[in-house]
């Protein structure tokens, strides 16, 4: 299957209780639904999330015609992103009006092995 894939970036707050609760509110079935219906609804096919000390990365795939600043505004218009994107802000270095894609930083790929 064709998809495109992004990777991105964000720090959480360097306080291991409140990593642990971040990873609470990210285990199977624990994020709320609209937010996992919201990102399906946009174009994302799949979303990994990894922890590295309070370091996260994420590798996002979607569908091929995906846009992604376009997508970006849409799902932050989308029932309890804005609510979501608030309750987790405890969590993250960010502020608790920051949109996902305010808070996820892009990351440059500079290798790829094969094609």
């Amino acid at each position: 299957m064709e998809y495109k894939r992004y990777c991105k970036a964000l720090k959480l707050e360097d306080n291991p209780e409140l990593i642990e609760q971040y990873k609470k509110v990210h285990a199977p079935g624990a994020v709320w639904p609209e937010v996992t219906q919201s990102m399906r609804e946009v174009g994302i096919i799949d979303m990994e999330i990894y922890l590295l000390g309070n370091q996260l990365f994420m590798i996002m795939d979607t569908v091929p015609d995906f846009d992604h600043d376009t997508a970006m505004s849409e799902l932050a218009n989308k029932p309890r992103q804005a609510e979501w994107e608030a309750y987790v802000s405890q969590f993250q270095q960010t502020s608790e009006t920051a949109t996902a894609d305010e808070k996820w930083q892009l990351m440059e790929q500079i290798y790829k092995l094969g094609n």
